[in-house]
């Protein structure tokens, strides 16, 4: 990245820092579905539970209808752990049209048109059109199908890529751990479609 670019990236990225961990919501509870965060997304923390499982945080419903949607949470952030993305992983049943699904906030001055690029052990799996953005920054989702879903739980190595509107000729990468995901993706109550 250029070094005029990268001080603003990085500005506007801190800037997202705070908000984006207490207001994004997910598909899995529903707060993304109309583009804007729902009250369930700020609900107080007990609430939900939450279990740290290797990287992950699995987050649960603590009351509503059984089975209590439950969505894996994860902030990618670079090398100077400047946070970057903010995602969450969920479960759909068996017999849904996918296996799973994820959910990515990226910086509101990313280049949309680039889209978001996830990649297992090197190999690309898929490339994510953003369907939205709002204050707290750019919505893309992604579905998985059964063999993705098997491939994140049995990867070593995942990234997620996006580039910066203010530097288009520039690509921001950064990790997804996956230790703990088998177990957290296994132990997840599935969403409802």
């Amino acid at each position: 990245m250029s070094k005029l670019a990268k001080p603003l990236f990085t500005a506007a990225l801190m800037t997202l820092a705070a908000p984006l961990s207490a207001q994004v919501g997910s598909l899995s509870d529903g707060s993304l579905m109309d583009g804007k965060p729902a009250e369930s997304a700020n609900a107080p923390k007990d609430e939900v539970s939450s279990e740290k499982i290797g990287a992950w945080d699995l987050q649960c419903a603590k009351t509503g209808p059984e089975p209590r949607p439950c969505r894996m949470y994860q902030l990618l952030t670079d090398e100077e752990n400047t946070p970057v993305i903010e995602m969450t992983m969920y479960r759909l049943p068996e017999g849904a049209p996918a296996a799973g699904g994820a959910t990515f906030v990226a910086p509101l001055n990313t280049l949309l048109t680039a889209q978001l690029s996830v990649a297992i052990d090197g190999v690309l799996v898929q490339r994510v059109p953003f369907t939205l953005c709002y204050e707290a920054g750019c919505v893309a989702r992604m579905f998985m199908s059964p063999i993705e879903a098997q491939a994140f739980q049995n990867g070593s190595k995942a990234t997620v890529s996006l580039v910066p509107a203010l530097a288009p000729d520039q690509v921001v990468t950064v990790e997804m751990k996956l230790d703990g995901l088998k177990k957290a993706f296994e132990k997840a109550a599935p969403v409802s479609e």
